[in-house]
Parts: C-alpha cells; structure tokens; sequence
C-alpha cells in the first residue's frame, strides 16, 4: 500500500486562519488555538506589566531589552508566537520593519491553557532550544507556578518553579524581584468560590 502524504503547511495557510485563532507552523504543521479566556490574559498582560520597567526603559545600554507581547517569530521553517518574549537591544538594532521577526528571542514566556499545555512543553520548546533561546518561563494560571529554564548544550535546565505568591528574582532577569500574587489575583480558590455561589444566586 502506499503511504499517503500530507501537504506541509504553509504561510499562506497561516495568514488565510481566523482572526480569532493565533496559528502559527511547527514541524510542518498548521495549529491554532484561541487566544486565551480572561484570566488567561490577564496573567499574560500582569506579567508584561512586571517586567515593563526592563521593557520600557531599555534606554541605549547594550545589555537593555526589548520585550513584545505576542510577537509573530519565524525560526527557520517554523512560525511561532509566544504570548511574551523578550531580545537584547543590540540583536534588534535596526529594529525589524517588517510583519514579523526571524531573530530568535533570548527569552521566551507561554502562559499555558489546557488546550496549549501539551504542546507548549514539548515541540514549542524544542523548536525554541533548537532555535537558540537562550531562557523560557512556562507559567501555569491553574496550578500559580512560574518554571524558569535556561538551555545549556541544546537542552533546557529547570533553574527552579516559583508558587503562588512567591518571590521571584531569575535569570535573565534576575535584578528585577517581583510577587507573583498579581499573575492569579483573579485565580484564586476563594474567587473562584465566590464567582461560583454569586451564580448560583442568580
């Protein structure tokens, strides 16, 4: 019998998606998934909104950065978009005038979902380590844990896992300290306990 072959996808593929998907390409193949529910975002934008002081103020140091939120990255044949990532100033200087950047990130951040989760921990981060970033952060809303790795020899090393409200101060960004509290500050349990018997009232 003959094997039956499927069409890589392509970028054309990728544009003629929904805009209410984010599709991107890994290993050849089309995936999208919806942009997340409110506190999904809300971590995504309460983490930007932490690191905005390394973000905003990169000045002209060399050693500055530059972070973006949902970026489209073209690494070699695959098409990702992190819900955070994060380059050194000198590695976007001229910053890219195109749609899209094919400079790997040198920190990477996803916000998992259950519909991510999966993929999100192993092809994205292999094309990610294979890529060349140098850090990734894997935060998780349902279980309040933020993992921090950093690629040593093409493979990543858990550097250490922060739990809900704790301190964080780790690389890249070791001198900014922040609470991870403002990540779930709508997640909690006893929110979600009052959320649930406020609708059972009504």
């Amino acid at each position: 019998m003959g094997h039956s072959t499927k069409r890589a996808a392509t970028y054309a593929d990728l544009v003629a998606a929904s805009d209410l998907l984010i599709a991107e390409i890994i290993f050849g193949r089309l995936v999208t998934h919806r942009r997340g529910d409110p506190r999904h975002n809300r971590t995504v934008t309460s983490l930007n909104t932490l690191l905005a002081p390394l973000f905003l103020h990169e000045g002209q140091q060399p050693d500055a950065w530059i972070g973006l939120y949902r970026p489209e990255v073209h690494l070699g044949p695959h098409v990702v978009v992190p819900d955070l990532a994060a380059w050194r100033r000198w590695r976007l200087t001229p910053f890219p005038e195109g749609d899209w950047i094919d400079i790997a990130p040198d920190w990477a951040c996803e916000v998992l979902s259950p519909e991510t989760e999966r993929r999100d921990r192993d092809e994205k981060s292999t094309v990610y380590a294979k890529a060349g970033v140098c850090h990734l952060w894997l935060v998780n809303p349902a279980s309040r844990t933020l993992e921090a790795f950093e690629r040593r020899s093409g493979k990543w090393l858990l550097l250490d896992v922060f739990r809900d409200d704790a301190k964080v101060a780790v690389a890249p960004f070791a001198n900014l300290a922040f609470s991870l509290e403002p990540l779930w500050r709508f997640n909690s349990p006893a929110t979600r306990a009052a959320s649930t018997a406020n609708r059972m009232k009504d």
